[in-house]
């Protein structure tokens, strides 16, 4: 019998040797000790219940206590894997002695040397449903930092194997990022519930993998029918959601805990007799057909690569799609232009290849779903391949929700390298947006799918983006038009990171860029900085922290009593937030040229310090982001785990500055002013007739379309604002409108309008105190401070003059247009 090869995580699945592998797994015990202590059935009882389900389709057994050698080799007989649980004493306060505490971990090794190397070995788990008493009492920090004391002290003893913790859901907030995958135990007598529940857990877990380490039903009070149907849909449902693995609780009904045998519940797929229940055919069943059914009536998806001198990586792409575990799909190359090997390296496979000349990738992309014949267009970029199951994923999801787009994680593979390695922990990485758990806001470009009627109903891509912000662009489009997007974090993708400090800077400039044509276009998506205010939430790796003051709070419930209970984090401070704005390296500057006025006008030496603190924010959000940083296990060893969180941190420090040369060599930048002539910046009053009744919000729509045709950004009052619409044309001035409208019988209206202009407060605070400081100079005769600020003030007071007036006229000039009936 062939040794089974170990375990490993890779993205989202587990592998072993170049094969994923599927946990498909029961639990099995615990049971009433024998005379000589062991928690285990006689080992002939075993071996049969081993062989029943490898006969059953079988392939995980998940124990609760260190198994003796016998146990696992007769697993290993029947080609079963085990998941050993190391138990301890974690339903008492355990961290109050630090007697226990070690004592604890001294046995926790010598469980783990018990079974060491084994072939038959999953993985370790150091716990199981830490009870949330028990947390709320330790506080959740000191217990993820017992847990990751045991799992140091587990790969102390066996570094390769595998380690996880099994939560569930009342202490979900656990933070454990160090496991190698997820492990949680639910049980949810809902689908629905179920489903939407697992789409919470995979954003937990994030890009490592997600097992179900328990789900099952109660037999003797829903009965053996009932058991069996939920348990299918429950591992059809797992796997759907892309879940590495299951197991089913349990394999038998008998069931011993705390020193007593448990009659009243009866989970098992047998029976304490090892009688079969209509669940084990159920399961069975379910199992050999993961992840989905082989009789699926897929969708024909069209693949297209769009490719510009991709050479070094293709080859991976299109070998990687050759792995694609789909039979219903076409791929499209779509050479742009290119002048390396390009076009031979895609005429080696079975695929179209298309040949333009360079016309920038969003016109690719828009050759590749016009020649497509696939009902779906999927997008895969050229530096990046696809994990076998993606079509499977991104069409299942097509084929169960109203989604004209659906998306998936990327991850960076490894073995690209440190500067890769420390790229994917480095900001400006390609990242989801989500709205919810499952439906997205953005995906990004190297992994997304549309359906091609979608795409054809909005003209396909924005070609004016030619290397980045298309898929922004066109999500923004679709959504527009009422459509939907959805995400399945089973339908991942490798996705290659640049590999040179030199690649990265060019690739965040060209970031850059892509921002300020998005701004141009969208520019009420914008706020007055320029910058993005999305409405969902980021996922990924590599964002710039700020630096924390608040507190993060659990919501347990009313003393403890949630079952469900989450972590809540503050919202960030703003100012804290400033650093992160790539325009604050404009703040340094303009401090340091204050410091050095400091030279002509003492006073002035003040600006020093405020200089020292502005270049130290960013340098502790880039240390405090690099120590969060998550490397390969070899690479997590000093010294070269230091090296490369230096590295990381540079990056977080460049990155900003990459972002801001490309932002403001395309014209977004802090005084960009986007209207025309300005008026003087005076309240106004307007007035506009209609014959015909439309509510007042009818009315602001229609001042909406007027500002959106003429291209201005605007953004609504809130629940609490006394205007209900503001106008900008630049960052530091901005103007109001608010609408009352008369009613004047048999459907006639007048609307009176009042609008005015507003200065940026923080802009004319600045205006003030620089017209003080050139004022207080000019008095002691510092004549090169006092012209220098004086300049800097008339500036920054004409500008918000100009930015007040030029938003006021354009506002003036739509309501004056505001449509009759």
């Amino acid at each position: 019998m062939a040794a089974l090869q170990r375990p490993r995580v890779a993205g989202k699945f587990l592998y072993a040797g170049e094969r994923k592998l599927w946990i498909k797994g029961v639990t099995y015990g615990t049971f009433r000790p024998d005379a000589a202590g062991v928690d285990y059935p006689q080992p002939e009882t075993v071996r049969a219940d081993f062989a029943a389900m490898a006969a059953n389709g079988i392939n995980a057994v998940r124990v609760y206590t260190v198994p003796p050698r016998w146990l696992l080799d007769a697993a290993h007989g029947q080609d079963l894997r085990v998941m050993v649980g190391l138990p301890w004493e974690q339903h008492v306060a355990f961290l109050r002695d630090r007697g226990r505490c070690a004592d604890i971990e001294r046995r926790v090794r010598a469980g783990v040397r018990q079974c060491a190397g084994h072939p038959a070995l999953l993985c370790y788990a150091v716990g199981n449903e830490i009870a949330p008493a028990i947390v709320r009492w330790h506080g959740r920090r000191r217990i993820e930092r017992f847990i990751h004391r045991l799992y140091r002290a587990v790969k102390a003893e066996d570094p390769d194997a595998l380690v996880t913790y099994v939560n569930f859901p009342t202490t979900e907030y656990l933070h454990a990022p160090f496991l190698d995958f997820v492990c949680f135990n639910v049980y949810l007598e809902s689908r629905d519930r179920f489903e939407a529940y697992l789409a919470r857990l995979q954003n937990l877990a994030g890009e490592r993998p997600l097992v179900m380490a328990e789900i099952g039903l109660d037999s003797r009070r829903n009965g053996e029918t009932a058991q069996a149907e939920s348990l299918e849909w429950q591992v059809r449902s797992a796997f759907a959601a892309g879940c590495a693995g299951a197991f089913a609780f349990a394999w038998t009904d008998e069931w011993h805990r705390g020193g007593t045998d448990i009659e009243d519940w009866d989970f098992g797929l047998v029976t304490r007799d090892r009688v079969a229940k209509p669940a084990l055919a159920a399961v069975s069943r379910t199992y050999t057909e993961v992840p989905f059914p082989a009789d699926t009536p897929w969708p024909f998806v069209s693949v297209v690569i769009c490719s510009y001198n991709g050479s070094r990586t293709l080859r991976d792409t299109l070998e990687g799609l050759q792995r694609v575990e789909y039979t219903n799909f076409e791929v499209i190359v779509v050479n742009d232009g290119s002048t390396d090997a390009t076009p031979a390296i895609a005429a080696e496979y079975d695929v179209r290849l298309i040949t333009t000349e360079n016309r920038g990738l969003s016109s690719a992309r828009n050759t590749g779903w016009q020649a497509a014949n696939g009902e779906i267009v999927a997008y895969i970029d050229d530096d990046a391949y696809p994990d076998p199951h993606w079509l499977q994923y991104l069409a299942y999801t097509f084929m169960t929700g109203d989604w004209v787009g659906v998306g998936g994680p990327n991850i960076a593979p490894r073995g690209d390298g440190p500067i890769a390695d420390c790229v994917a922990n480095a900001p400006g990485g390609p990242v989801h947006v989500l709205l919810t758990d499952r439906e997205a806001e953005h995906v990004p470009g190297c992994n997304m799918a549309f359906r091609r009627e979608a795409l054809a109903a909005i003209g396909g891509f924005d070609p004016r983006y030619r290397a980045a912000g298309d898929d922004v662009d066109v999500c923004w489009r679709l959504q527009q038009c009422g459509g939907r997007i959805g995400f399945h974090p089973g339908a991942m993708d490798w996705h290659h990171r640049r590999n040179s400090l030199a690649m990265y800077w060019r690739q965040q400039q060209g970031y850059g860029k892509a921002e300020a044509l998005l701004e141009a276009k969208w520019p009420e998506r914008y706020n007055r900085a320029g910058h993005l205010a999305w409405a969902g939430r980021l996922y990924g790796r590599g964002f710039t922290l700020p630096i924390p003051l608040g507190v993060s709070r659990v919501y347990a419930g009313v003393w403890g009593s949630a079952a469900y209970q989450a972590l809540y984090q503050p919202g960030p401070i703003t100012l804290l937030t400033l650093p992160l704005m790539p325009e604050w390296c404009l703040v340094i500057v303009a401090l340091a040229v204050l410091s050095l006025l400091g030279l002509s006008w003492p006073p002035l030496v003040w600006a020093f310090p405020l200089f020292v603190l502005a270049t130290a924010a960013p340098v502790a959000q880039a240390a405090l982001s690099a120590a969060r940083a998550t490397f390969p296990a070899p690479a997590e060893s000093a010294p070269d785990g230091m090296r490369r969180r230096l590295l990381t941190a540079y990056l977080h420090l460049v990155q900003p500055l990459a972002r801001l040369i490309g932002r403001m060599r395309h014209g977004l930048t802090p005084w960009r002013r986007r209207c025309g002539a300005a008026i003087m910046p005076f309240p106004l009053e307007r007035e506009t007739w209609r014959e015909a009744w439309r509510s007042p919000g009818e009315w602001l729509l229609d001042l909406e379309s007027r500002l959106r045709a003429i291209g201005a950004g605007f953004s609504r009052g809130g629940d609490f604002d006394r205007w209900d619409l503001e106008v900008q044309c630049g960052t530091i001035g901005v103007a109001r409108v608010l609408l009352a409208v008369e009613e004047h019988g048999a459907g006639r209206q007048m609307g009176r309008w009042l609008l005015w202009p507003r200065p940026s407060p923080p802009a004319f605070l600045l205006a003030v105190l620089l017209a003080l400081l050139a004022a207080g100079a000019a008095l002691d005769r510092a004549w090169l401070a006092a012209c220098a600020l004086g300049a800097a003030d008339g500036l920054l007071a004409w500008r918000m003059a100009a930015d007040c007036g030029s938003a006021l006229a354009i506002l003036d000039r739509a309501v004056r247009g505001s449509p009759g009936p």
